[in-house]
């Protein structure tokens, strides 16, 4: 098995540490450690391993699951992972059809286990066409994936969209997985996959739209031939989720849990343990609406900055969440040259669209691929891997790039100041 280098986690690794701004940050910014009690006793393993019980059931309840059908992770990336060991790989025609530009674990790990194909977005409003998803479907298809809202383009597909990626996978006897990160960033969210029947998976965490990466607390949810071989996989990977992260999650997700007894949330509410109508405790709506709130505030701000250079060829299909994919400006050759350029010159990070599509392996941001070939991610044997679209429609991802919002409005303010600097001087 072979799986090519996470082309984003590569430019990150090369530029992140030294630059002052990360606008290519894909979640709300961090909530502070204070807002929550912190001690979760004696540091063993959460037992059992795939997470407390009581706790499942309640995360469980949201998708009318039952507790054995979710397995608590460490983050999303995790949870993603099992999902494709648990469906791809068993037998050697093992086949994935994954919706993208997108996120390149996504693609890249399914890749490395079995064959995948890709159904592009179609620019720029970056619209899913089901019937192209039917047409990549095979008897060996074990999968179908999507993320909603996308990660980078911020697209957030319809439910009529998702509902007939749903029926088109479960008529194959295919799972229909869903990374889910972003979902409660929306304020009129759709219902979570897993809920819309038993060939629904439903991953995500409390990174994304809580501000809460540093837990590295996520889950699984799906049916229980999909759970049961997770858990087999992870006793291999993490065993089991952190009881920090565990602690620190019951407190915000579970209306039951008594997370301050002297009644004050923070976030503006009184924490009462009462539930909110859409079933979730004061303090999970309490963030999620000051994360919202944050989010729109700083989209608005961005908006205003590409209307301002739009003479420039700044343009976005306008996201939910907090990722936008922006058109390179006129003059740049490509993203990668021009993030690099505005790195180089500004100190500030941003993602080449590059890192999101089948041809991500030349991550040096110099021209050089540290892998010697571009596009494939396959198995020792060299019968696995990434093929392309069979009508030829991937768009050149070289003409965006991903700028992220989610951070503190007075950090986007002064990226978007030197942003704007950087295009004057460079006209």
């Amino acid at each position: 098995m072979q799986i090519e280098p996470f082309a984003l986690e590569r430019w990150f690794d090369r530029y992140e540490h030294d630059a002052d701004i990360m606008l290519a940050e894909s979640g709300i910014r961090s909530l502070d450690s204070a807002d929550f009690d912190t001690d979760p006793g004696e540091l063993g393993y959460v037992i059992p391993t795939d997470g407390d019980p009581e706790f499942r059931a309640t995360i469980a309840e949201r998708y009318d699951r039952t507790a054995e059908e979710v397995v608590f992770t460490c983050g999303t990336q995790e949870a993603n992972l099992l999902a494709f060991l648990s469906l791809v790989g068993e037998d050697e025609d093992d086949h994935a059809v994954v919706v993208t530009p997108t996120y390149q674990s996504l693609r890249s790990v399914p890749a490395a286990f079995g064959e995948v194909s890709t159904v592009w977005l179609d620019p720029p409003d970056w619209r899913l066409d089901a019937e192209d998803l039917k047409a990549a479907i095979r008897p060996e298809t074990e999968v179908v994936v999507v993320n909603n809202p996308n990660n980078p383009t911020g697209r957030y597909h319809a439910a009529e969209t998702i509902e007939a990626c749903y029926e088109i996978a479960a008529d194959n006897d295919a799972y229909l997985l869903c990374d889910e990160v972003y979902r409660l960033l929306a304020a009129d969210h759709l219902p979570p996959v897993a809920s819309m029947g038993d060939r629904g998976i439903s991953t995500t965490s409390l990174t994304k739209a809580y501000g809460l990466a540093g837990l590295r607390f996520g889950w699984l949810c799906g049916s229980s031939e999909v759970a049961d071989s997770a858990r087999k996989w992870k006793d291999y990977t993490t065993i089991s989720p952190s009881i920090f992260g565990q602690h620190v999650a019951r407190q915000v997700l579970d209306p039951a849990f008594d997370a301050d007894p002297a009644g004050d949330a923070g976030f503006g509410v009184d924490y009462d343990g009462s539930v909110d109508p859409d079933g979730v405790s004061k303090r999970e709506a309490a963030i999620l609406a000051e994360n919202r709130e944050l989010a729109a505030r700083n989209r608005e701000r961005v908006s205003d900055f590409i209307a301002e250079y739009s003479e420039r060829g700044l343009s976005w299909h306008e996201p939910v969440g907090v990722n936008g994919f922006l058109t390179v400006p006129d003059g740049f050759e490509s993203g990668r040259a021009f993030c690099r350029q505005v790195v180089e010159e500004e100190s500030i990070v941003l993602a080449p669209g590059e890192c999101f599509g089948v041809e991500s392996n030349d991550i040096g941001g110099d021209g050089r691929s540290e892998t010697g070939g571009v596009g494939q991610a396959s198995a020792a044997d060299g019968t696995r891997g990434t093929e392309g679209t069979d009508d030829g429609s991937e768009p050149d991802l070289g003409g965006y790039f991903r700028l992220g919002f989610g951070l503190p409005t007075s950090e986007l303010e002064e990226g978007l100041s030197r942003l704007g600097e950087f295009l004057d001087r460079n006209r």
